[in-house]
């Protein structure tokens, strides 16, 4: 479960062998959601909207590197870090 990104307490993850739709994990303390990359939406799991918020406002921002760590995880390739927000 390789991290790609880390900002205010909250990392993000994805995993190698996911399903579709395209997405990835969000875990801020005991909450952790997943969010779909092309429609940022919540598929799975609960954040605190604050958290949430900062999230989505990231992943608008690197939405291209989200895709293309997507596409590496499926051909089983290392990750690449993609910037915090700040």
């Amino acid at each position: 479960m390789p991290t790609v990104s880390q900002f205010f307490g909250i990392i993000i993850r994805m995993y190698f062998d996911e399903h579709a739709p395209p997405h990835f994990h969000a875990i801020y303390a005991e909450y952790e959601a997943a969010i779909s990359i092309d429609s940022l939406e919540v598929v799975r799991g609960t954040m605190p909207r604050r958290a949430l918020a900062l999230v989505l406002e990231w992943a608008s921002l690197h939405r291209e590197e989200l895709r293309e760590n997507w596409r590496l995880a499926e051909a089983q390739e290392q990750l690449r870090r993609i910037q915090p927000l700040e």
